[in-house]
């Protein structure tokens, strides 16, 4: 029986092991799943995007899907979290709280039982002392009753002596029969003790240690439910996850991604057109045809075909300018401007012709691009965008300022209904005095009207911008149809002399008109769309204007302002006869007008 105590202080010692054991797969289990969330949602943090600005958020729906997508795995992870908490609470602290009870009861009950094996070691050392003590007494009882014989047998033995002998032997038999009776009593004693240590003490203790055995089962049992049902009872949100996920998944629109691409990228410009055919041979058949008396003003004044070409393939457009029709070549057929009566010719050579021919080859160069157009790439590249977003193509400038006027309505409509409110408590406390002072929304409803005028200011100028777009992208839509129309008509005249031209007024012979051929240096510049005037200047101190792109200046003369210093000590102005260039910012005293709008 002690050696199955022993082994029962063995197993219960194990099955609190194996507790502790389960507790600790538990709490790794757990550490396992906080890392996983964790992990996730590092995840989700490195991939989602940065909090960013209206017009930056993604639009396509493959961009949006997988945001959608990085929401729903957030949540998953959320839920990983929640597994984890729900098993530390529910599982891993159960366990060990039970663990510490368990530890306390068992370590109770062994104590029981080694104590009732304590008591019955001690009776039993008892009635074995008390056993020995009998028999040594009984030996030495027989010792005095064997000398009593020996000395009443003996003759030469003394009375005196014998006597002695007697008395010694019923002394010890008196003591035999006392530890003979201490004996039985111990040994009845002992047996009582054994009978109840065996069938009552003992088999009590092991039915407790029994009961906390199985109990530790049940609850082992228990946790194994437990650390099942902390994952079932997230499965309904998780399906739901993964759900929004392929919610996500079908929500992609590959048309609708390709649409938003087309309109993000539309720019309004319309396809270069068709270049009209340059006939060069047109000068040889004239000078066999003419007569000898312009031929030493035809060697001086023709015109340098390469500057031709140099010049159309200065005006190259797709992200230029468009292409203009050419001016007419000057021949030496277009110098006569008279004739006698009897049909001949004489030359008249007019200011206008030669200025015309000085004009051409003085610009007889390949042109570069507008100084607009290379600031308004350099603002795009290298500066923030202008407010009437100028530095856009049409369609995309349509767009932008369309979205703002939204805005400012919006903001207006705000400010609108803050208005009517503060009207109205004006109104209740005038009404009741004791509700508050009226003066003291006065400042609130200033300012609040202030805003609005402000908002509407804006409005307007936003509104004009838009509808000088939406003109201008018409009349460019005019003009291409029109140059259409025109390039079908001249494309099959044919000359006097028999080639073809791709202008008909070519064969009006006469000398060309000054408003014909403008000047070549304005229209280096030119630009269909005219930025408006932000407002105007007063020059301090004359300027000469000698570099290209340049504008000369008088002291004293007022200049508009239509683009201000960008920091690189430039400003750019215009004469009122729309002639532009850029003039030095510390020459001039600029005035800008925040609501000014140019004409």
């Amino acid at each position: 029986l002690k050696d199955q105590f022993d082994n029962l202080d063995k197993h219960t010692q194990w099955g609190i092991d194996f507790l502790e054991k389960y507790a600790k797969f538990v709490k790794e289990r757990i550490e396992i799943e906080q890392n996983y969330a964790k992990q996730l949602r590092n995840l989700v943090k490195k991939y989602c995007p940065k909090r960013s600005p209206k017009d930056e958020e993604p639009r396509f729906t493959s961009c949006i899907a997988f945001f959608n997508i990085l929401n729903e795995l957030n949540d998953y992870a959320g839920q990983r979290e929640v597994v984890a908490e729900e098993m530390g609470h529910r599982v891993y602290g159960e366990l060990m709280r039970y663990s510490h009870d368990l530890k306390t009861e068992r370590k109770m009950h062994l104590q029981e039982g080694r104590k009732a094996q304590q008591y019955l070691d001690m009776c039993w050392k008892q009635m074995d002392n008390s056993k020995k003590k009998f028999e040594r007494e009984c030996r030495e009882a027989e010792k005095a009753q064997q000398s009593y014989e020996r000395l009443d047998n003996d003759t030469n033995a003394t009375k005196a002596d014998v006597e002695k002998a007697k008395q010694q032997l019923n002394l010890r038999t008196h003591m035999a029969d006392e530890n003979k009776n201490e004996y039985a009593a111990q040994l009845q004693n002992f047996n009582g003790e054994q009978h109840k240590h065996y069938y009552i003490v003992i088999p009590q203790i092991y039915k407790q240690l029994q009961e906390m055995d199985e109990r530790r089962t049940i609850k082992l049992s228990e946790c194994y439910k437990g650390f099942a049902d902390s994952e079932r009872k997230v499965i309904p949100i998780i399906s739901k996850c993964l759900e929004g996920m392929i919610l996500a998944a079908k929500s992609v629109d590959e048309h609708r991604d390709s649409q938003l691409v087309i309109d993000c990228f539309k720019s309004g410009f319309e396809p270069p057109g068709d270049f009209p055919f340059e006939d060069y041979s047109q000068n040889i058949y004239r000078t066999i045809s003419d007569g000898t008396i312009s031929t030493p003003k035809q060697e001086g004044m023709r015109i340098d075909t390469k500057t031709t070409v140099g010049k159309a393939k200065g005006k190259l457009w797709l992200f230029g300018k468009k292409p203009k029709p050419q001016s007419p070549p000057l021949t030496p057929t277009s110098l006569y401007t008279s004739s006698t009566p009897n049909g001949s010719q004489y030359p008249i050579f007019s200011i206008e012709p030669v200025h015309y021919c000085m004009s051409d080859i003085k610009t007889g160069k390949p042109r570069i691009p507008s100084f607009r157009s290379l600031k308004r790439g350099w603002s795009v590249k290298m500066g923030p965008a202008l407010e009437d977003f100028s530095h856009l193509p049409p369609e995309q400038r349509r767009k932008k300022l369309q979205q703002r006027i939204d805005e400012l309505n919006r903001e207006l409509q705000k400010e609108t209904d803050q208005k009517d409110a503060l009207i109205k408590m004006k109104d209740v406390y005038e009404k009741n005095p004791q509700m508050g002072d009226p003066s003291s929304l006065q400042p609130k409803l200033t300012e609040t009207m202030s805003n609005m005028d402000r908002l509407r200011m804006e409005i307007h100028k936003n509104e004009a911008w838009l509808s000088e777009v939406e003109g201008k992208v018409a009349a460019r839509s005019d003009r291409r149809h029109s140059s259409d129309i025109n390039h079908l008509v001249t494309q099959g005249r044919e000359s006097p002399e028999g080639s073809y031209t791709d202008d008909a007024n070519q064969e009006v012979r006469g000398p060309p008109q000054q408003h014909a051929h403008p000047n070549e240096f304005d229209d280096e510049f030119e630009d269909d769309d005219p930025l408006p005037a932000i407002g105007h200047c007063k020059a301090i101190y004359p300027f000469d204007g000698h570099n290209e792109g340049t504008l000369a200046m008088k002291e004293g003369e007022i200049l508009y302002i239509i683009e201000e210093d960008k920091g690189d000590g430039w400003t750019r102005a215009r004469r009122q006869n729309g002639e532009e260039g850029y003039v030095p910012t510390s020459y001039i005293d600029v005035t800008l007008e925040k609501n000014s709008k140019g004409a």
